[in-house]
């Protein structure tokens, strides 16, 4: 699953006591066993020379593909995702990116939380932060 074949990843979703989790949803996940975390600043859906792409799908494939080459500057994959926060500048993006992630992962859960903010500059559609372990 990682780069970190000692790594543990651990699910909780507990069945009692709070709203049921969803296909693409997990409560919280416990990681153990990790000798690195890599924190990924808010990450944009610009392209190498700084432009924005031009569709919100343009922008969460750049997005992703942005991130891909940050985790692996750091000996990384998507694999090691272990906690994801995006920003959205619009509600009704919520869909697109929640697919977007969930092809980004191969359909692997980690704790999410999606957020509607205004961003620093009106082409950003979508801002993804990450946190990886290995």
């Amino acid at each position: 699953m990682t780069a970190n074949p000692k790594i543990e990843i651990i699910v909780h979703d507990p069945a009692d006591g709070v709203y049921a989790s969803t296909d693409d949803y997990v409560h919280a996940v416990e990681v153990r066993n990790v000798q690195r975390l890599l924190f990924v600043s808010g990450t944009m859906g610009l392209d190498p020379s700084g432009a924005a792409g031009a569709t919100l799908d343009e922008q969460l494939a750049l997005v992703w593909a942005n991130l891909r080459a940050i985790l692996a500057s750091a000996g990384m994959t998507v694999d090691n995702v272990v906690r994801l926060t995006s920003h959205l500048r619009d509600a009704s993006y919520a869909e697109a990116n929640a697919a977007a992630r969930v092809r980004a992962l191969g359909g692997r859960t980690v704790p999410t939380t999606a957020i509607v903010a205004q961003t620093l500059a009106g082409d950003w559609l979508v801002e993804i932060e990450v946190t990886a372990a290995g």
